[in-house]
């Protein structure tokens, strides 16, 4: 066939891969019931090539506006597998008149959606390339849109550098994904837009489920989350309405954001089991008189498999595998703060006696009670200035954070105490721990400073009982903090920005949206699904850590002292006073506790994360005016530093984003935040706080007094006393659940050093750069397990006999207690 002039017209053999929605496939308000169908009409779906040589000139000023089109083609001959359906189309094509396609338009008239994987393009003349295009999108009707669904070349291009044929698709793509600002979001509209975290309260509830709004304010200032665009609630104009507990995956976040239907079908799988799980006991304890009540250990134990017919049991938690009471040791509770759950918070002891930074004219004295002749006789001969010195002395500080809310906290079903723990670091690496002080505000007033105790290591009789329950205290503070700051604030919360803004500002050509895209699935969905219904007032967050109702505020106040650059894991690791600067070292510091695994594992993921990085973006960055020059780039830290963390938009320690160092620094940041950060601190949070008397999230009641009948029982039962204190059956089951969920793999998950797809980047320096990076990955891999097998190393497995594997970069699915995944997807 030839066209007018003259030049043969080639016909060009696609091939695309689709899926329909499963009937577990939450993200549509047009749900499927299980026994519903529906087909995708090949000829109702129509395809069309955009040259990105060619394009329509403009008479008057004679710019290449828009790409030529070439004539739409439909599907056909459908092969269908399961949910995925293969579709041929044949294209014409004037290649010498045209060029090369860059990108294609793709309308659907069909009445549903379907999930775009690829187009592939195979040309009939072997002299041309095939052509790759992984879209891994969803498509809404025609009628939804409005705008023309458009899917770009894998081909990386800075925005200066794309050809002129594309540069206005690529400029209205980014118009749609930002919209318009206003008006309640549709699951179609694929919008990414800002807003506070006024949705967390349910004030048409109540007074008591009202919360304040968290950022856009300088007394709660806090990261923007998605808008969804939801009306006000009646009783506040300033709170969003909720949508009902029911409702809750059909929470707006743009729709390519939402879990996979492989990973929705694994979460709610979960989740299921977790709730069958919570109530299977409390109906088979219907009456017993120990109802919401564990009695000893062994109770506490019999809710785990293989455990005792009747219930639906939980899977064996990994600190108990192997040793049902080690937990309880002090070189246990020594360890894990450096290779448990919350390895970020322990800090070098620098002054004695320990002062606060709570304002002395509201909480009057908080000067630490812990004294000289307390600690004094446990430093292998040393003095406390000597030990602090030699960098012997460190300290788990929750005092205060935790000072200013204990009042409020104290006057409602749970109780808690501010406290401040001293660990000596012993000749063999393992942190001991020396003096654990417990404070309460005075109760003649906050101005009168605090009343505090002081307990010290004790191995029997009431005062190794008192020992055991103070460090449950210490343990339910970090539970807390994990929880909220940690986890919650320091990945979840401090991500999600990043995402948003990326979506709004960096094109899905953009080499550095390519870089970082992976980093970024599911996490606006996760995000989402917590305010909907575990962040919520009433929610579990609420009912399962220490501060209750006022969980989130204490965030707020908490991100206030949240610096950027601080994030970058050697720059946190030297703030804490673990680490030195020290250029001679492998990784630029050197590390104070020689035997930390968090660190050392982290350092390791940190250093392969930065080179990969580093590779990268000098493939697209010749120079730093390259960098300053690029408009997209720029735009895209200006709203992230003035919007998407705008509560801070003027610190000076933000990076001015003038140089390929600073780009490749916070990137790396970034990266680091989502993958082993986020992986650090979620994971582990079964395999160590399954066991609830390892990591109780809440105590019922303050230290027995001496002549208190709580105190005479502790004498006789330590352990029953023990198990009053904390958190009670129901809430323990409630939260084990959730934590079962949180720290499961589902079946769908990517891990750093891998992509979705071979095929993520035409640039084939980029592709050699990333098979190099997984092969330092799996290098670190090695390295762990030879760690772990050395027994020099006792803050690896310790007395529990448990490996620390959380930054281990690969697993399998389940709940594994490894494996790094690219996101914040769980």
């Amino acid at each position: 066939m030839a066209s007018t002039d003259k030049h043969e017209i080639k016909m060009i053999n696609g091939t695309v891969l689709l899926m329909k929605k499963t009937p577990l496939d939450l993200g549509s308000s047009q749900v499927l019931a299980p026994h519903e169908n529906y087909e995708i009409l090949g000829h109702k779906v129509i395809l069309q090539l955009v040259s990105s040589v060619h394009g329509d000139q403009d008479i008057v000023e004679g710019k290449t506006l828009k790409g030529k089109l070439g004539n739409p083609s439909h599907l056909r001959d459908e092969n269908k597998s399961g949910s995925e359906s293969k579709f041929c189309v044949t294209l014409e094509w004037d290649h010498e008149v045209l060029g090369a396609p860059g990108a294609f338009i793709i309308k659907n008239l069909n009445t549903s959606e379907f999930y775009l994987k690829s187009l592939t393009l195979e040309a009939s003349d072997p002299s041309l390339d095939t052509v790759q295009f992984v879209c891994n999108s969803w498509v809404y009707p025609a009628e939804k849109y409005k705008s023309d669904r458009i899917f770009f070349v894998n081909q990386a291009w800075l925005p200066s550098e794309t050809p002129a044929a594309l540069r206005v698709y690529r400029e209205e793509e980014l118009l749609t994904l930002r919209g318009n600002g206003t008006g309640k979001l549709e699951e179609w509209d694929r919008v990414y837009d800002y807003d506070c975290y006024n949705d967390l309260g349910d004030p048409d509830n109540g007074p008591l489920y009202a919360r304040p709004v968290l950022g856009g304010s300088v007394e709660y200032p806090y990261p923007r989350r998605g808008r969804t665009g939801r009306p006000p609630s009646k009783a506040d104009p300033n709170s969003e309405s909720r949508l009902p507990q029911i409702a809750s995956f059909a929470i707006y976040v743009p729709r390519d954001e939402k879990f996979s239907p492989v990973k929705m079908t694994d979460v709610l799988s979960n989740a299921q089991k977790a709730i069958a799980q919570v109530f299977a006991p409390q109906l088979a304890a219907l009456g017993n008189l120990s109802l919401n009540e564990f009695n000893s250990f062994e109770d506490v134990l019999k809710v785990y498999e293989p455990g005792t017919p009747g219930f639906l049991k939980y899977p064996t938690p990994h600190v108990i595998r192997e040793e049902k009471s080690a937990w309880m040791s002090d070189e246990e509770f020594g360890r894990e703060t450096l290779a448990g759950l919350n390895p970020v918070c322990i800090t070098a002891l620098k002054e004695f006696p320990l002062t606060s930074k709570l304002d002395p004219k509201t909480f009057g004295d908080q000067t630490s009670k812990i004294t000289r002749e307390q600690i004094q006789n446990q430093l292998d001969g040393m003095t406390i200035e000597e030990a602090m010195e030699v960098n012997r002395l460190f300290i788990l500080n929750y005092h205060d954070i935790v000072m200013p809310y204990a009042r409020k906290v104290n006057t409602s079903h749970s109780k808690i105490y501010a406290t401040r723990t001293v660990l000596f670091l012993q000749k063999d690496g393992t942190l001991k721990p020396l003096a654990i002080e417990l404070s309460l505000p005075h109760p003649d007033g906050d101005q009168l400073g605090a009343i505090s105790k002081v307990f010290t290591p004790a191995e029997n009789g009431v005062e190794g009982a008192l020992w055991q329950i103070a460090k449950a205290f210490v343990a339910i503070n970090d539970s807390g903090v994990h929880q909220l700051l940690s986890h919650w604030l320091r990945t979840h919360a401090s991500v999600e920005p990043f995402v948003i803004a990326a979506n709004r500002q960096l094109s899905m050509l953009h080499p550095v949206y390519k870089l970082l895209h992976p980093h970024f699935r599911d996490t606006m969905h996760i995000n989402a699904l917590a305010r909907q219904a575990v962040l919520n007032a009433g929610g579990i967050v609420e009912k399962t850590v220490f501060p209750g109702p006022l969980s989130m505020e204490l965030t707020s106040i908490a991100y206030r002292d949240w610096v950027f650059p601080d994030q970058a894991l050697p720059a946190e690791l030297v703030k804490r006073g673990v680490a030195v600067e020290d250029p001679s070292s492998k990784h630029g510091v050197r590390l104070l506790i020689e035997d930390y695994p968090y660190a050392v594992d982290g350092l390791e993921i940190w250093s392969a994360i930065k080179s990969w990085v580093n590779e990268y973006i000098s493939l697209y960055y010749k120079s730093d005016d390259m960098l300053q020059k690029d408009t997209e780039l720029q735009a895209w830290w200006k709203e992230l530093r003035e919007v998407g963390h705008g509560d801070k938009k003027d610190e000076p320690w933000w990076p001015k984003m003038q140089t390929r160092q600073e780009l490749i620094d916070s990137v790396t940041i970034i990266i680091w935040m989502a993958s082993a950060l986020h992986a650090a601190v979620n994971f582990g949070q079964y395999p160590y706080g399954g066991f609830a008397p390892n990591r109780p999230g809440m105590s019922r009641r303050l230290i027995p007094e001496p002549g208190t009948p709580e105190y005479e029982e502790l004498k006789v039962n330590p352990v029953k006393g023990y198990l009053k204190t904390i958190t009670p059956q129901f809430q323990t089951l409630i939260g084990i659940s959730a934590l079962e969920v949180l720290s499961t793999h589902t079946s769908d998950e990517i891990y750093l050093g891998q992509r979705d797809s071979a095929e993520w980047t035409k640039d084939k320096e980029a592709l050699q750069a990333f098979e190099r990076f997984g092969k330092k990955l799996a290098q670190i891999e090695e390295n762990i397990s030879m760690m772990n097998n050395d027994k020099k190393w006792k803050n690896r497995t310790g007395p529990v006999k448990m490996p620390y594997t959380l930054l281990y970069p690969t697993s399998e699915p389940g709940l594994t207690a490894k494996g790094i995944p690219n996101s914040i997807s769980i």
